[in-house]
């Protein structure tokens, strides 16, 4: 039996027009397709509805999850049957998504794989609430960043972070924004310094809360907030009152179809 192939491919960040045509051609073709828990399930009705589709998704802090060396098993399962297998992923696949382990698993078998870009939650926040991430005399750089316990960052990681101009965006963290906050503070960032929370952002459903640093400890706890959350900082962030045609003395933000 001939050996099937493996494309991983990034849904983008929730909205089902925003997946690309390549990934949308190879969703066609899919025998099975290994989802993950942020992928909007229109996708998968639109463009693969005769596919086999597992969930295999992953959610932090609750135990719903599975495992790598479940979804590492699956794939080589049904590739080496002969299938088209496609990996799917929120945002883009080559950002925090665990793609090292499968891509080794895979290089292990001797599976042919091919990874599809996609858009990543980051550009779709920007977009939705039309800000730049980087714009002269505010941010020179972004930053793509996670943040699970405080143990993890070295005071002198903490210290670059809370100096630097860059927009600072970190992917899942509407459980440990608070924390996060608290520390950059610590270390020495401003208080003043603006900060946009986005929760499940280009979804029907997306929510956008804007404050400062100082403030989100107070303003936003971790209960209230919808998952997938994405937390973003910096002098950047500013830029959000200059072209969002929303109300400012919204703290949280509706979309407006």
């Amino acid at each position: 039996m001939q050996t099937g192939k493996v494309v991983l491919i990034g849904a983008g960040p929730g909205d089902p027009e925003l997946i690309t045509l390549k990934a949308v051609r190879w969703l066609e073709k899919a025998d099975i397709i290994l989802t993950d828990r942020l992928v909007n399930p229109e996708i998968i009705r639109q463009h693969a509805p005769d596919a086999i589709s597992i969930p295999v998704g992953k959610e932090a802090y609750s135990g719903r999850s599975t495992p790598q060396s479940e979804i590492n098993a699956l794939l080589v399962k049904y590739a080496l049957q002969g299938y088209l297998v496609v990996r799917l992923k929120g945002g883009d696949s080559t950002i925090f998504s665990n793609i090292k382990d499968e891509l080794q698993t895979l290089s292990e078998y001797g599976i042919p794989f091919e990874i599809i870009p996609g858009i990543s939650a980051a550009q779709g926040v920007a977009a939705s609430v039309s800000m730049p991430l980087t714009a002269r005399g505010y941010a020179q750089g972004i930053r793509f960043l996670t943040f699970h316990k405080s143990s993890s960052v070295s005071e002198e990681n903490l210290r670059d972070l809370a100096t630097t101009s860059d927009t600072l965006i970190y992917y899942m963290a509407g459980q440990t924004c608070t924390e996060l906050a608290n520390l950059l503070l610590a270390a020495g960032k401003p208080p003043s310094t603006p900060i946009l929370l986005a929760e499940k952002a280009t979804f029907s459903d997306e929510r956008y809360r804007i404050s400062t640093l100082a403030e989100c400890s107070e303003a936003w706890p971790s209960s209230d907030i919808q998952s997938p959350a994405m937390l973003m900082i910096g002098p950047a962030i500013a830029l959000f009152y200059s072209f969002n045609h929303l109300p400012k003395q919204e703290i949280c933000l509706q979309k407006h179809n």
